[in-house]
């Protein structure tokens, strides 16, 4: 892959008219990249519905089985708090890390700070090592005035004497970067089959990818941007490292930018502006699934491969991105960057409840897992995701989706209901989590932010 080199900026005005231009009427890209593809393409004997798991949690983020054999569920609480499940048991009340002290303040009516996500080590079972990304507190002498907080992935390892409690003196930071607004922080941690640790970081926060913490890039067009800049910042992107060797960690050698001597080594792709969920496919190809959380028109879905440049802020969805006025698309926009990667298309977009047509379902898309289990024959392979909500924040009333995979173009996407809740889950869905047997769990909350114990995570069941 071309790396694109920082002087290419001063030349970028000078090429403009050498770039492939997308022209394409506004109509044909609310037709095309707007319209709810529910095409049938759920099976008509598929009958799901949601299985408690456990309660009384802030705001559960996501779901992860601990590979030791124990089949125990880890459930990461966005307050501040990882809590277990016992294999076929009731929650563990005491936590098995709690990392309030050492985190941002966070807004009980809303944030998108706090601890995000945790991943095992692949092998764990016999190092005791796990990871967590959560949001500290800015570093004194940080790069400015007005910094909101510092992404922060540590590396602890499981108390010798009490396999249900982290070592809380073992904390050893992996990866610091800062952030400058409250939101965005993407926030998922995973390894991938390959052995690395992946790690999604939001473009910074606000909007647009511009104000304090936004840096120029390439496109000089719109302003901005974080996601597509590649040299000064790690905000926008996916990251790769590897855990296992250097310190804190080494680069592994066939990262996009492993050899060169200006971008960041760690990226393994680039331009998103929030991507909060993702996860690899425990079968297949082990793709990456990534969603991108939109501005104003559109949310997205994220087939990432190594390199690819997923186009936040010149393109929001299939459309080119607009700063000067976000609720309608640039008529035109490049192909390609200036080093001629292309900006790659989403596999799944839905359209924004905010979008000016009055069309929009979503507030925020939520990636989800391909099931793998064994409940629902009918859904192998199938890539299943969710809204935060459906067109008010202030009303929770998330919806699930289940989407085909594969093939060029759009996926095929329809809702997916569970027996007990026609209409929407009535709670907010905050996230998603798997065992290791392929099954899916629904994290949700009934309130908007991290207030009272109102969260749950549910088991995706085959319904009575």
């Amino acid at each position: 892959m071309k790396p694109i080199a920082s002087t290419q900026l001063s030349g970028n005005k000078r090429n403009a008219g050498r770039y492939l231009l997308i022209f394409l009427p506004l109509f044909f890209f609310v037709f095309l990249a707007g319209c709810d593809k529910d095409d049938d393409n759920l099976p008509s004997d598929v009958q799901p519905n949601l299985q408690l798991i456990a309660s009384n949690l802030v705001s559960p983020l996501s779901v992860i089985e601990c590979p030791d054999g124990t089949k125990r569920l880890f459930i990461v609480d966005q307050a501040g708090k990882i809590y277990i499940v016992p294999n076929g048991g009731t929650m563990i009340t005491t936590a098995f890390i709690d990392l309030t002290a050492q985190m941002v303040a966070l807004s009980a009516a809303y944030d998108e700070r706090g601890l995000l996500s945790m991943a095992f080590h692949p092998n764990y079972s016999t190092n005791g090592k796990f990871y967590v990304f959560y949001t500290a507190l800015p570093r004194p002498g940080g790069p400015g005035t007005g910094w909101n907080n510092l992404t922060r992935i540590s590396e602890f390892k499981v108390s010798a004497a009490n396999p249900n409690l982290a070592d809380m003196s073992s904390e050893r930071i992996i990866l610091e970067a800062d952030h400058p607004q409250g939101n965005h922080n993407g926030g998922t941690l995973a390894f991938g089959p390959d052995g690395y640790l992946y790690i999604s970081i939001g473009d910074g926060g606000g909007s647009n990818d511009v104000g304090n913490g936004h840096v120029a890039d390439w496109y000089l067009t719109n302003a901005g941007g974080n996601a597509q800049n590649i040299w000064a910042n790690l905000m926008g992107k996916i990251l790769r490292i590897d855990v296992n060797s250097g310190s804190p960690y080494s680069i592994p050698a066939d990262n996009p930018y492993a050899t060169s001597t200006y971008a960041k080594k760690e990226i393994y792709a680039f331009g998103f502006r929030n991507p909060y969920r993702f996860s690899f496919d425990m079968g297949g190809n082990h793709g990456l699934y990534v969603g991108d959380a939109g501005q104003v028109l559109y949310e997205e879905i994220d087939l990432v491969v190594k390199g690819g440049n997923y186009g936040w802020n010149v393109k929001e969805g299939q459309i080119c991105f607009n700063t000067d006025d976000n609720t309608q698309a640039r008529a035109s926009c490049p192909l390609t960057d200036t080093a001629g990667n292309p900006l790659v298309d989403p596999v799944i977009v839905i359209k924004n409840k905010a979008h000016p047509d009055g069309s929009g379902v979503a507030t925020t898309i939520v990636g989800g897992n391909v099931y793998r289990g064994g409940s629902f024959p009918q859904l192998q392979g199938r890539y299943i995701f969710g809204i935060f909500s459906q067109g008010n924040m202030n009303v929770a009333d998330a919806k699930l989706y289940v989407a085909n995979t594969g093939g060029s173009g759009m996926w095929n996407y329809d809702v997916l209901t569970p027996k007990d809740y026609q209409t929407n889950l009535g709670y907010y869905l905050k996230g998603f989590g798997q065992d290791l047997s392929g099954e899916i769990y629904v994290a949700v909350s009934s309130v908007l932010g991290l207030s009272g114990t109102n969260g749950k995570v549910f088991k995706l069941v085959a319904a009575q």
